[in-house]
């Protein structure tokens, strides 16, 4: 269960780890359980996705959202509102951040650390096997150490969301969890979840007894049909 995860939840990964659409997935489950739910947008590197863009379908959830400072939806200025801090001190919260995936994101997080308690976060690392720079077990564990040395943190679990978007089959999402079995025996994280879009019609149960971690079930929220 969600509501078994550390009170915070940095969600990260490689651009095109599809870890934004995960991560707003997550806070919507996440809502339906706790009393005082969040989610901060700190990608400040993808123009493309970005949690903000559904801040009016979150906040009608109850969700409290934190972005940039500049409420222009068309900016690309990385300016970080003070409110970032305040669910990493408020322990009523439970706490979703929505993290940019290379050193220049992470890095954002320096500015942070002093509020970050790590026995009270998980740093996920969302990973799509189809995308570039993450298509080997090498390359998945020299990204998962660069996010750690630029965060300072360690990533606590991986996040299987290997996917060729509406082309995606069973066997994919298979594959993926067969090369993220090998990192996490090699690395010692373990994989926390496997996402599959229930838009798509993949065999759930198939999926289910065939991975590791738990199923995760998603809908779009980032993607519209077409894309």
């Amino acid at each position: 269960m969600i509501t078994d995860d550390r009170r915070v939840r940095i969600i990260t990964g490689h651009f095109g780890s599809g870890k934004t659409e995960f991560a707003v997935n997550y806070i919507r489950k996440l809502a339906k359980l706790v009393k005082r739910p969040a989610i901060a947008d700190l990608d400040i590197v993808n123009p493309y996705f970005r949690s903000r863009q559904r801040a009016e379908v979150l906040k009608n959830e109850g969700i409290e959202v934190i972005s940039s400072s500049i409420t222009t939806d068309n900016s690309d200025m990385p300016a970080l509102s003070q409110k970032i801090m305040v669910p990493f001190l408020n322990k009523e919260y439970d706490y979703v951040v929505d993290l940019g995936g290379s050193d220049d994101g992470t890095i954002v997080l320096g500015r942070l650390k002093e509020y970050i308690d790590p026995k009270e976060t998980d740093f996920f690392m969302v990973v799509n096997v189809f995308r570039p720079g993450t298509g080997t077990v090498d390359e998945i564990l020299y990204q998962k150490d660069i996010l750690e040395k630029t965060s300072g943190l360690k990533v606590t679990a991986f996040i299987n969301n290997s996917n060729l978007i509406h082309e995606t089959k069973d066997e994919d999402i298979l594959f993926g969890n067969k090369i993220l079995e090998e990192v996490s025996q090699i690395s010692g994280v373990p994989i926390k979840y496997t996402a599959v879009m229930s838009d798509e019609g993949l065999d759930i149960n198939k999926i289910d007894l065939n991975t590791k971690g738990s199923l995760f079930e998603m809908h779009y929220n980032m993607r519209t049909m077409w894309m």
